[in-house]
């Protein structure tokens, strides 16, 4: 029969200790949101979209937020995903059962200019930044992502706009 020695006990037990301690600190910890698996997607029958504010620190044309709010709704009702299809203040998006509200912040904005696109093609370029987020009806984010809209050789600088609700469009088509 062999002895085991104090040595021998004191290290197996500190390495038992790390382990336990390393298994609390790994299951307490709450992982950022993140889009959905590929067969895990996310589920609703409706969904509202609210008007993107004016950013801290950035100064953005109100045309220009209020043409990506109308060219969202305008790319999320053509994805087909949802049964309904809410404009922020809507008061039938109360009575929706699943609702997933998406929600704006702006992040940069670099005015362009499309007269300069269009003799250079390399300066001029009008491009913005934005946080989306879909949310749940109390506020639990399901999804985060940053996605930009550009507008880089032709074309007016609200077309801007419709690239970044085009990706909307894109995100909501990959995870619902």
């Amino acid at each position: 029969m062999k002895l085991i020695n104090r040595a021998t006990i004191l290290s197996t037990l500190s390495l038992a200790l790390s382990g336990a301690l390393l298994l609390a600190v790994s299951l307490s910890a709450k992982p950022a949101p993140q889009a959905p698996a590929a067969g895990g997607k996310l589920t609703a029958s409706a969904i509202e979209i609210d008007r993107m504010g004016p950013g801290e620190g950035l100064v953005i044309p109100e045309d220009f937020r209020i043409s990506t709010y109308e060219n969202v709704i305008a790319q999320v009702t053509k994805t087909k995903k949802f049964q309904h299809v809410y404009r922020e203040g809507d008061k039938r998006a109360a009575d929706a059962a699943d609702l997933v509200i998406v929600k704006f912040m702006p992040q940069a904005y670099t005015a362009g200019s499309q007269k300069q696109r269009e003799v250079t093609t390399v300066k001029g370029a009008t491009s913005i930044k934005v946080k989306v987020q879909f949310m749940s009806r109390d506020g639990k984010v399901l999804l985060e992502k940053d996605l930009e809209g550009k507008v880089r050789f032709f074309g007016e600088n609200l077309r801007a706009t419709y690239d970044l609700a085009k990706k909307v469009a894109a995100t909501i088509n990959e995870s619902f």
